[in-house]
Parts: structure tokens; sequence; C-alpha cells
């Protein structure tokens, strides 16, 4: 059976983000913020929208900017 895409939130991507040696860089127009990792430059935009899921095709999109497949979420997120 094929497994979906799991329904990501802002501190779910964030966590992640900074497992992956992500940090919060600046604040972007309206509720995006950049995050940067300074070892090889790599960026990318996450909406801060609190609570609520962010679109899949939006959270997939962030975590290849990331360089991580989405099925080793899980991996990283036990903790979270």
């Amino acid at each position: 059976m094929n497994e979906k895409f799991p329904a990501l939130s802002y501190r779910e991507l964030t966590k992640v983000a900074k497992k992956l040696g992500f940090s919060f860089a600046r604040q972007a127009k309206g509720s995006h913020e950049i995050w940067r990792r300074e070892s090889d430059g790599k960026q990318t935009t996450i909406p801060n929208h609190g609570a609520t899921a962010l679109k899949r095709k939006t959270a997939k999109a962030i975590l290849q900017d990331l360089g991580i497949h989405w099925k080793k979420i899980k991996e990283l997120s036990k903790d979270l």
C-alpha cells in the first residue's frame, strides 16, 4: 500500500530544519521566514501559519529545499 504524504505544520518543519543544521535567518514578507544553513549556503522559505497544516505541495517543496526525502521525516521526528 502506498504511504500518503503527511500533513506538516510550521512547528514540525522548523524542528526538522533545525536537526538538519538550518537556522532562522530573517523575517520575510508577511508570515514567511527565511531559514539558512551556513555550511553550504542552502536556504528555504517557511510560512509561519501556526498550528495549521501547510498544503502538502508546499511542505514537499520545502523538504526538497532542505534536501531530505519526505519518508525520512519519521526518523527525524521521533522526538517531535
